[in-house]
């Protein structure tokens, strides 16, 4: 918790270094996506719009307040921003400078709104105002998920808890496969792109359980392993239980199974898996391309840390959250993720038979 409310000197200029790469993101509203004619002559064009206004529900870490607001920005849509009691007053500064720099920019101010109470009646008066709001993003623990869900009369992208997964083939090259592991549990353990389940084919686990163990260890890793991972470890590991494989702990903590093979591996995934992230070590291409074909959660990683499922990472200057509902926008959302497509006809004065 304390990680996610830290706004020290480094994180102030994170912060801004996003708002800027935002900016540089070329112009989204009013591009054609597309355009075909039809063979009655008319002209079909698909054209990006915004979405209106987004409310944005969130929870702990403030940088959520300027990466939304510049995002909201850049794709030309109007944010509300409610964010959680322990981040109340870092969000509302944020929010202030935000509005300053909209007024020097000769923009409305109140095209970005920060929320000055985290009253519960408040979010749910909010949440029932259809014909004011567009969209609402709910970020953060099961509990505001589920209650966002629940409550809201207008429609929801759910940013839901990131229980991430890295499955070692037996073709891995187990030293990148241990770096990797060690880098997704314990880099940042408290986000919800960090790894929280590690899966080990069982024709290399008498060698690479012990060794990723022993890493995981000295990182400061807390383990809970199946069976075979505790015979197999060389270290005190903790028995898992049923409720560890579905757990995200945002903690160091991590739990590992040896799975019998690749569809095994693929069915802990499917059964447990909260559609965020998952990663799949392996030398052998044919194998990475089952998997990318077979996973479906919004970020597949072949060789590399659960770490990279990040707008930042992947290009899009940054996000709004991780999506996890299929429709709309899956995955890490940037300013694209905020629009809409209409369809623009252009005739000549045709009319339909």
């Amino acid at each position: 918790m304390i990680d996610r409310l830290k706004l020290d000197e480094g994180r102030i200029s994170d912060l801004s270094q996003a708002v800027r790469d935002v900016a540089e993101i070329d112009d989204l509203i009013g591009h054609t996506v597309s355009e075909n004619r039809r063979p009655n002559g008319l002209l079909v064009s698909r054209v990006r719009i915004p979405l209106g206004v987004v409310a944005m529900i969130f929870e702990s870490r403030p940088n959520v307040t300027s990466d939304a607001a510049s995002l909201c920005l850049r794709s030309c849509n109007a944010v509300i921003l409610r964010g959680g009691k322990e981040a109340l007053e870092s969000n509302k500064a944020l929010g202030n400078a935000i509005r300053i720099g909209l007024a020097k920019a000769d923009l409305p101010i109140d095209a970005v709104q920060v929320f000055a109470t985290t009253d519960r009646s408040a979010m749910h008066e909010l949440l029932q105002q259809e014909d004011s709001v567009d969209l609402v993003i709910p970020r953060g623990g099961e509990g505001l998920i589920r209650y966002v869900s629940e409550n809201s009369r207008i429609p929801v992208i759910k940013h839901y808890k990131g229980v991430c997964h890295v499955y070692v083939h037996e073709a891995a090259d187990l030293q990148m496969a241990c770096d990797i592991a060690v880098n997704a549990k314990a880099s940042r353990p408290g986000v919800c792109n960090a790894a929280e389940t590690i899966l080990v084919d069982e024709s290399i686990a008498s060698v690479f359980v012990p060794m990723v163990c022993a890493a995981l260890a000295k990182a400061g890793v807390e383990i809970r392993g199946d069976e075979r991972t505790k015979g197999l470890s060389g270290i005190p590991v903790a028995l898992a239980t049923e409720e560890d494989w579905q757990a995200e702990y945002l903690d160091t903590i991590v739990a590992m199974r040896v799975v019998g093979d690749f569809e095994a591996a693929v069915a802990h995934i499917q059964r447990f898996g909260s559609n965020h992230t998952e990663a799949i070590i392996s030398a052998d291409s044919s194998v990475t391309e089952q998997f990318r074909a077979v996973v479906h959660s919004s970020t597949v990683v072949v060789n590399a840390s659960t770490r990279f499922a990040d707008g930042g990472e992947l290009g899009l200057g940054a996000e709004i959250g991780i999506s996890t509902t299929k429709l709309h926008a899956y995955g890490p959302m940037g300013a694209e993720g905020l629009t809409a497509i209409k369809f623009v006809v252009q005739g000549d004065g045709q009319v339909r038979r």
